[in-house]
């Protein structure tokens, strides 16, 4: 590749990463007066939430209710819980091994071993409640992703049995779906800047807190998420489309991922999850479905996150992190609490008091975990978000057969 073509191939993600490298040297060199640049990282995040939920809602109902085939829907779905589970299953294996071999509170200065465990809780509410709403109002907030995606399925079948397409219901939703993209577009011209000031702000006002007792533990979780980044993610695009997969893969994966480390949200990674799975040859009305539902239930990164941040707090109050159960609940509290911060940039929060609650560990626990939370959070969303755009391709493979890829390139629906 000459210098245009290579320019011209990742422009936008070489942008993205000056814009975040200036942004991370003014912090470094600003230290809390850093904050001034943060009302340009809020006005793009806020750009990019305020079109988040509608974009959802009308990209999967409009490619639900633009099926005939019903049949084609149901295979997406089943394909879609079949590839989150596979991969997140890989994730919490290869996490398990690692906390075993190297655990996170070894040598640690915080100790609170006489502090007494309450008994875990059930999480049955909070799986019903994540997976509706009690008023359509609360549709319309990105906090409730899960029971949007639900909504815009039961939408789309019904617009589908109504006319699809071609019924004027279908056309508007179209229409709606073009004009949305476009608005988009329009906000990702602000990216570099706005992430640049995002990231200045976190670098000035939290830089000096990545050290002490917590280094052990982002020891561990950063080289492992590179290891299964390194290893994972070609293995998937390998599986989805050969050789060729690999080679679009790597070259649309760096704006997902460069973004969603910088939000720290596969929420507002998902229209430039969008538009990289359209170069990656990815089908629309699979891209459409998998990435909304992807951003709040597809996470890899979350998975490794959370069973660290578990792990430490049995390291701290003195608990054998072993056995069976043990390990199965761990994975279980780690993707429930993936679902609960899967919205919000550093929304981690929410997702951490579950763990706390759910394990029984006494309130001390908070703080020790959110702040592995906020030092974990960029690197899980960065795979969550990038690790969405693979498992399209995965499922578009499952879809349309081994040879998707190759046939979507010869036929021109791709460009080779």
């Amino acid at each position: 590749m000459d210098k245009k073509s290579i320019w011209k191939s990742y422009q936008f993600p070489i942008i993205l990463v000056i814009g975040i490298v200036v942004g991370a040297l003014l912090g470094v060199t600003l230290g809390e007066k850093a904050t001034v640049l943060k009302p340009l990282g809020d006005i793009f995040l806020n750009l990019m939430f305020t079109i988040v939920v509608p974009m959802v809602f009308v990209s999967i109902t409009t490619a639900v209710g633009n099926m005939v085939n019903m049949k084609r829907l149901g295979k997406i779905l089943g394909n879609l819980v079949l590839t989150f589970i596979v991969t997140g299953l890989f994730a919490a294996a290869l996490v398990l091994t690692v906390v075993n071999i190297w655990p996170p509170a070894a040598n640690t200065s915080i100790q609170f071993a006489n502090a007494e465990m309450a008994e875990a809780a059930s999480v049955g509410d909070m799986i019903v409640n994540s997976l509706t709403v009690n008023d359509f109002s609360g549709l319309m907030s990105r906090s409730n992703m899960l029971p949007i995606i639900v909504f815009a399925i039961i939408s789309g079948i019904c617009v589908s049995a109504c006319g699809g397409e071609e019924s004027p219901v279908g056309k508007l939703l179209n229409n709606l779906n073009d004009i949305i993209f476009k608005i988009v577009g329009l906000i990702m011209k602000l990216a570099p800047i706005g992430l640049g000031a995002y990231f200045a702000n976190l670098v000035g006002e939290f830089g000096p807190e990545l050290i002490g007792d917590y280094g052990r533990s982002m020891l561990v979780y950063y080289p492992m998420c590179l290891v299964y980044v390194a290893v994972a993610f070609p293995a998937y695009a390998y599986f989805a489309g050969g050789t060729v997969g690999v080679k679009r893969m790597l070259k649309n994966i760096f704006s997902p991922a460069i973004t969603a480390f910088a939000t720290q949200s596969s929420v507002a990674t998902i229209p430039v999850n969008m538009e990289a799975c359209k170069k990656m040859g990815v089908p629309e009305d699979i891209s459409n479905i998998v990435l909304p539902m992807g951003a709040t239930m597809h996470m890899d990164g979350s998975v490794l996150s959370s069973i660290v941040k578990i792990a430490f707090l049995f390291g701290v109050f003195g608990q054998p992190f072993t056995g069976v159960g043990t390990y199965a609940m761990a994975i279980v509290v780690a993707i429930l609490s993936a679902f609960v911060l899967s919205g919000a940039p550093g929304g981690g929060l929410v997702g951490e008091m579950l763990i706390v609650s759910l394990f029984g560990f006494p309130a001390e626990a908070f703080p020790l975990i959110a702040t592995l939370g906020f030092l974990f959070d960029p690197a899980a969303t960065c795979l969550n978000a990038s690790g969405d755009a693979i498992a399209s391709m995965m499922i578009a493979r499952m879809v349309e057969g081994k040879e998707w890829l190759t046939k979507r390139i010869a036929s021109g629906e791709v460009e080779a």
